[in-house]
């Protein structure tokens, strides 16, 4: 039920995705997470519409961890700032972390190549039924995501909402 990529351009690197709906512990989860008993990134799934924008944000994020420029503490909180379009961290975290109230999470691990992750570690703390990503469709607020990015309708003319987005995620540290 979880899927596993490869970072492009980091081989040694893999991104685990988790998606669960129905949770009702994500307070409890959220505290785990910042207290650092979680090691994972919590995100809240209605704000992503595909997972290639967890990719694009994770490999942003190792990339800064590996340089040492990362603009927050950990690798798993940098990737949910690289999903913002706007360089404010706790607006991030308001906008792509999980809140007490949210009853649909995906959770992002990032681990070496040879290591073997172990999924079912994570998905014990979830009170919640695990779904697969192909159903992160049904659980995207498609309004919420083009007002937050400032998606115009000349835009998905000549591209997708995924290709606003990447742009919008790609280029907030140029403009």
């Amino acid at each position: 039920m979880h899927s596993t990529h490869r970072l492009e351009l980091f081989p040694e690197r893999v991104v685990t995705l988790l998606l669960f709906k129905d949770v009702k512990n994500a307070g409890i989860l959220r505290k785990k997470a910042m207290e650092g008993a979680i090691d994972g990134a919590l995100i809240n799934p209605t704000m992503i519409v595909d997972s290639f924008q967890i990719l694009v944000a994770a490999n942003k994020a190792v990339h800064l961890h590996e340089v040492g420029k990362m603009k927050t503490r950990s690798l798993y909180s940098e990737i949910i700032f690289n999903l913002s379009p706007a360089n404010n961290i706790s607006d991030a975290f308001k906008k792509f972390g999980i809140s007490d109230s949210d009853s649909a999470v995906l959770i992002v691990l990032v681990h070496e190549k040879e290591d073997k992750c172990n999924p079912e570690e994570i998905t014990a703390h979830v009170e919640g039924r695990q779904i697969s990503l192909e159903d992160l469709p049904t659980i995207t607020d498609v309004a919420k995501v083009k007002k937050l990015y400032k998606l115009t309708p000349q835009e998905e003319k000549v591209g997708t909402l995924l290709d606003g987005i990447i742009c919008r995620m790609a280029t907030k540290d140029v403009i």
